[in-house]
């Protein structure tokens, strides 16, 4: 069965993205806030449909929900752009995209605490979701926002959709 490595290292830095220090997964996971850096990537397509992901059950973070296309950690040396073309390659197979940030924020949950790059793109392409993915979907923004609070998606994607569909 497939597992996050926990030993994998990811930079600890400020609310600013300034890298303060270095700790791996497991550390940064384990209930004692170190600050890591991540990506998000929305895909729409041209109608204006959003491709969510399936997150498997063997994830040691929100298994089972609905999140954004494309979500992972930076990697230690690793910039947020070259974070977020890899994680998008790695994830949906795609490597010509134009992204477009949309915000950065802190999230905080019971486990860790984030600062979160979010970006969006428009994409018709082929994607082709790997097995660290239980697969995904587009969804219509109706959709979306009839599932939301009914624990069909992570807090992650629900904290910063509406900013997304901006």
């Amino acid at each position: 069965m497939n597992q996050d490595n926990n030993q994998e290292m990811f930079p600890v830095v400020d609310e600013e993205g300034n890298i303060i220090g270095a700790a791996t997964r497991g550390e940064c996971h384990n209930g004692s806030k170190l600050l890591h850096p991540v990506v998000h990537l929305h895909v729409f397509n041209s109608r204006g449909e959003l491709y969510l992901q399936k997150r498997p059950e063997w994830k040691d973070i929100q298994p089972g929900k609905w999140d954004t296309a494309v979500g992972g950690h930076v990697d230690l040396g690793e910039s947020v752009e070259q974070a977020l073309r890899r994680e998008v390659r790695e994830e949906l197979g795609i490597t010509d995209f134009t992204p477009q940030q949309v915000t950065h924020y802190v999230f905080e949950s019971a486990r860790e605490r984030e600062l979160v790059f979010t970006y969006k793109t428009v994409y018709d392409g082929a994607i082709r979701p790997s097995d660290e993915l239980d697969g995904g979907r587009f969804w219509t923004v109706d959709e979306i926002k009839s599932n939301i609070g009914k624990g069909v998606f992570t807090p992650n994607f629900e904290g910063e959709v509406e900013e997304v569909l901006k």
